[in-house]
């Protein structure tokens, strides 16, 4: 399908909600974006990619570090991102990573009906 890219932070039953959209639809790779404790405590599977990043930066240099990671991994012209976990800090960073990069953006979600683009 394509690169779902996502927040795995706080909020609670947040982490489900990533899981089930990860194991729901066949991504061709998976970038999650946490803090320690997040790489230490998800199982991910083999095609997630958790990337450690500092939460508590500069905005500015926390949307740097995300850039430079997804610039080394994003491979396709789209992704997905789902913005379920994670705060509001970390979403801008990630939104203006994402705007940086020039690559084309669908959000995706679960609902009643399975993953759904918005």
């Amino acid at each position: 399908m394509t690169e779902l890219v996502a927040c795995l932070s706080t909020g609670k039953g947040t982490w489900g909600h990533v899981n089930r959209l990860i194991d729901d639809v066949q991504w061709d790779k998976v970038i999650l974006f946490t803090n320690a404790y997040g790489k230490e405590n998800f199982t991910a599977n083999a095609k997630t990619e958790v990337i450690v990043v500092d939460p508590e930066q500069g905005l500015k240099e926390l949307r740097d570090v995300i850039y430079n990671e997804l610039k080394a991994r994003i491979k396709g012209t789209e992704i997905a991102i789902n913005f379920i976990s994670g705060t509001g800090r970390e979403h801008m960073a990630l939104v203006s990573a994402t705007l940086k990069l020039g690559v084309g953006v669908r959000l995706l979600a679960l609902t009643k009906e399975g993953a759904e683009e918005l």
